[in-house]
């Protein structure tokens, strides 16, 4: 798949996710349902480090960095939704820059391993997409929640 119609594809799902979650405020930053679970700003900075975690592990050598809970510990130092979306907004600069920086080699396999290993790195923005819409799902009923409407993400 050329380089402009994944740009595209990952451009959707970011603009899918901002439709849907723009009804949350920073006042709901540290809103989470349970104890346990994610708050929504830190859903939202998990989002960001899954992009940058995509596009990293896709290219390097090594393949996917799996240190889960070294990911899970950044995020949780994440309390300003505001501050989680510039990291989405910034993360998905850096995806869409690096789709057509590096076109080329968008046909090449990932690295060996349990995360899409031998895949072409193109199949990155797929997955990229996919778990976007899971966390956006989630959010939206952190929306209704604390009371709010999201919007429908497709208009």
């Amino acid at each position: 798949m050329e380089a402009k119609k994944l740009v595209a594809q990952l451009t959707a799902s970011k603009q899918y996710f901002d439709r849907s979650t723009e009804c949350l405020t920073e006042d709901d930053s540290t809103f989470a349902p349970s104890d346990g679970l994610m708050t929504a700003a830190q859903q939202v900075a998990h989002v960001a480090q899954t992009v940058d975690w995509f596009f990293e592990g896709a290219f390097r050598p090594e393949g996917f960095d799996l240190d889960f809970a070294g990911h899970a510990a950044e995020v949780a130092k994440v309390s300003s939704l505001t501050a989680a979306r510039e990291w989405l907004d910034r993360a998905f600069g850096d995806a869409e820059k690096a789709l057509v920086e590096r076109a080329g080699e968008l046909a090449a396999p990932i690295a060996e391993g349990p995360v899409m290993g031998g895949q072409p790195r193109a199949a990155i923005v797929g997955a990229i997409a996919d778990h976007t819409s899971h966390h956006r799902g989630a959010l939206t009923v952190y929306s209704r929640l604390r009371g709010h409407v999201p919007a429908m993400p497709y208009m």
